[in-house]
């Protein structure tokens, strides 16, 4: 948000939380949408008027606290993306200064916002030639980036691991393409000394700002969750040192700040980590995927389209807050940095971007659909689809690979493995049904982390109430945020139909499935028996998962089981697409359509040839009907005609022909016309006169 017209204001509800300040405080905060800005936020709308002195006072004031639910800020701000709706409020930069005015506290934050260094300049600079005007002291912030200390030269030449401090502010560095963020920080510190009294400036570098939910290293987060690659990439070698900070030590940082206006003007906010960048990363790939990365040139970084800030990602810095643990008693949520906390940030990420797993199991009789309804259920909500012959070939395979690529120094682990392959294989031979190894491959299975990122679908297992406990009861309990164990399903579906229909059923599935299920006749009428046999126990499965608070939903039949298990279980807990699937998706529906518009306009082509065919084949069957018409009016119009002159020579002239004709063939004579003529004159029936 670069301009002033591109806002609108926007107030933030307040939750409960104890502050050092005893008279409430306006604070106007840019970018309230943003990402840290958002937080930041929240924690200063957390707290109520109080004022928390040594730690011997705090039950003192927590007990004022019950009875006073007083905000301490109200915060006021602008958003960075105001809806099409929400345009009317748009402010002017005449309107947004009276709104500073009217707050105790601005605060600005660039540290991931450089469209917003104009306009934090123009606000400081507004303010400061507005002091006169002022109906009180003003508090202006400048949260920026320790990117402007990128090329700053070693503290001792001589001692490369001697950190950065706020102490020595003065001879900082900018990274090439954050000149302007210290030019501003400059014009800000330049701006307070006027008169502190009444108008106090101060600046804040931030360091690379991690948790809830991340953004700066989102791109880890989010490719270690999906665990679509085997290898989590890093751009360079990965021993540049990254100055961090939890979002939420940064805004208890400007909490203080607010509360204590320190003398120090300049503040560097980084936590007491200094990890690496592959220190980071790897840390975040074992948490959520494989724990494998791989390092790649530098330059394949501006390759990637979601991989963003990478100046900062590059950043080699080694840092030490020395004001902020000299002048404040921060409560702080990661003090020592991401690694060190890796598993409370990415139950954050997890929590924060409503990616939570869904666990759910499928029982029921053989052959009555549990693997086909697994499968769709998997696909529509992107989860594992887990059976235990399925989980026990793959450990078999990987546990052969590892066998016969055993490193000789690791003889204890290459024992462990191959006595684990013998017992796995003996399991699969003797076929005494599900034995303890082969449980702790399964359950070893369900808490890997694809299955507690994404969840999983447990196909036709546990069978019966004994395998149900031993899977989901055991001395090494792992638990979410919720206190659930992580591999406990969360739904049970169980299916069911009659003996009768699944007998048939099995009759009418190709050879090849009954060979790879094993539904051969008389097998599989001893495994439906032994299943009813275990429904009909007293503890049976769905005993177990009733006892859990887990109510199995029952379906005696398929009829919209889809709906019915969407409606159950809810909405999918996962990414959506991503740009590019976005993209192709798009690309595939304008192909989808252009075909059916094609197809559309064959057809309506076809028609309209079939259509002119047939107009063509009507109009000449009409013309040869009429000229057939013609034809025989004509034939009629000349047998009319005829019937007189027929009738004429009937009468008066075939007669007395055919007679003559007669004689002169009975005669023959040698001229027959002269004898023809002469015998036509001699019997002339009307005896004309000679």
């Amino acid at each position: 948000m670069a301009t002033a017209p591109q806002q609108q204001t926007a107030g933030v509800m307040a939750e409960p939380r104890i502050a050092r300040i005893k008279q409430p405080k306006k604070v106007f905060m840019n970018s309230i949408d943003s990402y840290s800005s958002r937080y930041i936020s929240k924690l200063l709308c957390e707290c109520v008027l109080g004022a928390a002195g040594p730690e011997e006072e705090v039950e003192e004031v927590q007990e004022d606290l019950s009875h006073s639910s007083a905000a301490a800020f109200q915060l006021v701000g602008t958003v960075s993306h105001p809806s099409e709706e929400d345009r009317t409020y748009l402010l002017s930069r005449e309107e947004l200064l009276s709104k500073l005015m009217d707050c105790d506290v601005v605060l600005y934050n660039i540290s991931q916002h450089p469209e917003q260094l104009e306009e934090a300049l123009w606000a400081v600079s507004a303010l400061h030639n507005e002091m006169e005007r002022f109906s009180g002291p003003k508090l202006f912030i400048l949260i920026s980036t320790v990117m402007t200390w990128a090329c700053s030269k070693p503290v001792d030449p001589d001692d490369l691991e001697l950190p950065f401090t706020d102490e020595i502010f003065w001879s900082r560095r900018p990274h090439p393409n954050f000149k302007p963020h210290i030019d501003l920080e400059k014009r800000v510190v330049k701006m307070g000394k006027t008169n502190r009294m009444l108008f106090s400036t101060y600046v804040v570098a931030s360091g690379l700002q991690y948790g809830m939910g991340e953004q700066l290293f989102h791109y880890y987060f989010k490719k270690s969750w999906l665990g679509q690659e085997q290898e989590i990439s890093i751009f360079g070698d990965g021993k540049n040192i990254i100055p961090t900070i939890h979002i939420n030590d940064l805004a208890s940082v400007v909490q203080n700040i607010i509360e204590h206006q320190p003398k120090p003007y300049y503040l560097i906010a980084v936590d007491g980590s200094n990890n690496t960048m592959e220190q980071i990363v790897k840390a975040v790939a074992s948490e959520l995927g494989s724990g494998k990365i791989q390092k790649k040139p530098i330059d394949e970084a501006y390759l990637v389209q979601d991989f963003t800030e990478i100046d900062s990602m590059l950043v080699n810095l080694r840092m030490e807050a020395v004001h902020i643990k000299k002048l404040f008693s921060l409560s702080w949520l990661c003090e020592f940095g991401l690694v060190e906390n890796i598993e409370l940030v990415v139950e954050e990420y997890r929590q924060v971007r409503g990616l939570l797993p869904i666990r759910l199991c499928v029982l029921g009789p053989p052959a009555v659909g549990k693997s086909t309804v697994s499968k769709k259920i998997c696909e529509h909500y992107k989860l594992h689809h887990i059976t235990l012959k399925d989980t026990i070939s793959e450990t078999i395979s990987q546990l052969e690979a590892a066998v016969k690529k055993a490193d000789p120094d690791a003889k204890d682990s290459a024992a462990e493995a191959q006595e684990l392959l013998s017992s796995l294989k003996d399991a699969g031979e003797q076929n005494e049904g599900v034995l303890d190894e082969q449980l702790k491959v399964l359950k070893d299975k369900l808490m890997s982390n694809p299955c507690r990122n994404q969840g999983f679908v447990l196909d036709d297992f546990p069978k019966t109430y004994e395998q149900a406990k031993e899977l989901f009861e055991g001395e090494t309990l792992i638990a979410d945020v919720d206190g659930f164990i992580v591999w406990v399903t969360e739904f049970v579906l169980y299916l069911d139909a009659s003996d009768s229909f699944l007998m048939d059923r099995v009759m009418n599935l190709p050879e090849r499935l009954v060979q790879e299920h094993s539904y051969e006749p008389e097998l599989f009428l001893k495994r439906l028996a032994r299943f009813r046999e275990n429904s009909a126990e007293e503890e049976t499965v769905d005993n177990y998962f009733v006892e859990m608070d887990i109510s199995p939903l029952h379906k005696p039949d398929c009829s919209l089981l889809m709906q019915k298990i969407v409606d159950t279980v809810g909405q999918p807990r996962n990414y959506g697409p991503s740009s590019q699937e976005v993209v192709e998706e798009e690309e595939r529906r304008k192909a989808e359509q252009r075909i059916r518009t094609e197809i559309q306009e064959r057809t309506e082509e076809e028609q309209k040839e079939a259509e002119e065919a047939r107009s063509r084949a009507k109009r000449w069957e009409d013309w040869i009907k009429s000229l057939e018409e013609v034809r025989q009016q004509e034939e009629e119009q000349l047998e009319a005609l005829s019937v007189p002159m027929r009738s004429y020579l009937m009468e008066h002239v075939l007669p007395t022909l055919t007679q003559g004709l007669t004689e002169c063939c009975r005669a023959q004579p040698p001229d027959p016309v002269d004898f023809l003529a002469e015998y036509l004159l001699k019997n002339n029936p009307f005896e004309y006169p000679q």
